[in-house]
């Protein structure tokens, strides 16, 4: 399944990382630089192991921890509202 943003987020690039907002509710989130890395990583389709594997090879971290934090900030994400299609693949 590929990952979206939710229909009422937009999302806006800022020197830090990325700020998602919700326009139907007005939270926002924003996001480090890795963290907006991983989302656009994401949004653009690539796999989730596919961006723990490059995030292992650039940081210090296993790619199996670098997979579980992604999966826990997607989670987080969905949980907000903030994007869609979390399941397989993501």
């Amino acid at each position: 399944m590929t990952l979206r943003l939710h229909p009422d987020v937009v999302a806006g690039d800022t020197d830090d990382g990325l700020v998602l907002l919700h326009t139907g509710t007005g939270r926002y989130f924003q996001l480090n630089t890795t963290a907006g890395a991983i989302v656009r990583a994401l949004l653009d389709g690539m796999p989730a192991g596919r961006v723990a594997d490059l995030l292992a090879g650039s940081r210090p971290v296993t790619a199996e921890r670098a997979a579980a934090d992604i999966a826990a900030l997607v989670g987080e994400l969905t949980r907000a509202r903030l994007l869609t299609g979390a399941g397989e693949g993501t």
